[in-house]
């Protein structure tokens, strides 16, 4: 179902810049750190290309790091964010409350049979589809607007991959980045080491 946009429970995030730290938002638990994390975010949105009224779909929304961060650029326009995971429901509604500014819309149910009601889309993105993948891309190609561009993260490169040649049959250049980062951790002597992050591939594509 759609949910409205939780306007009367939040309280914009006045002055907040772009770049939304991971330990500010509400996470899985036990499986904390299942998030897009921050460095990933910023390619994300970079290749998203999003304008001010752009109407962007997050679909596998899980915290709703993208989504909030995606309204903070797109302020006059809409983001929905779509995930399947009932029990952690009340975790993303919590984080669009508090940092979605009012723009975000959360959407509880599986794609893509969940996007169906919603406004077709100037901008995607997909951060988790599992097997459904084949046929959320489907229903991604067909409904977004003329040069609207669909970014896709994954952990595997084989998925990465199939994504890549689905887009290119569409008709579209694609384009394919790994973020491979590393952050500072310090030790208990005061040295600073670099842990180092899962690797994530980026898809993306824009539609003619």
């Amino acid at each position: 179902m759609v949910r409205a946009n939780p306007q009367a429970e939040t309280t914009p995030a006045i002055g907040r810049a772009l770049g939304l730290s991971d330990d500010a938002l509400e996470q899985r638990r036990p499986l904390r750190g299942q998030i897009t994390k921050s460095e990933v975010r910023a390619v994300s949105l970079y290749v998203l290309q999003l304008r001010p009224d752009s109407l962007v779909w997050d679909i596998g929304a899980g915290t709703g790091s993208v989504s909030v961060e995606a309204a903070r650029i797109a302020h006059s326009g809409c983001v929905y964010a779509i995930d399947k995971d009932a029990d952690s429901a009340d975790l993303l509604r919590n984080n669009v409350a508090r940092y979605g500014d009012g723009r975000v819309s959360v959407v509880i149910g599986a794609a893509p049979g969940a996007l169906n009601e919603l406004p077709n889309p100037d901008a995607v993105f997909i951060g988790g589809g599992g097997t459904a993948m084949p046929e959320i891309l489907d229903t991604v190609l067909h409904r977004l607007r003329p040069a609207g561009r669909v970014v896709a993260n994954f952990a595997v490169m084989e998925r990465a991959n199939d994504t890549y040649i689905t887009l290119r049959d569409a008709g579209m250049t694609p384009e394919m980045t790994v973020v491979s980062a590393a952050r500072g951790r310090e030790l208990p002597d005061g040295a600073l080491r670099l842990e180092a992050m899962n690797p994530v591939f980026i898809v993306w594509g824009q539609k003619e």
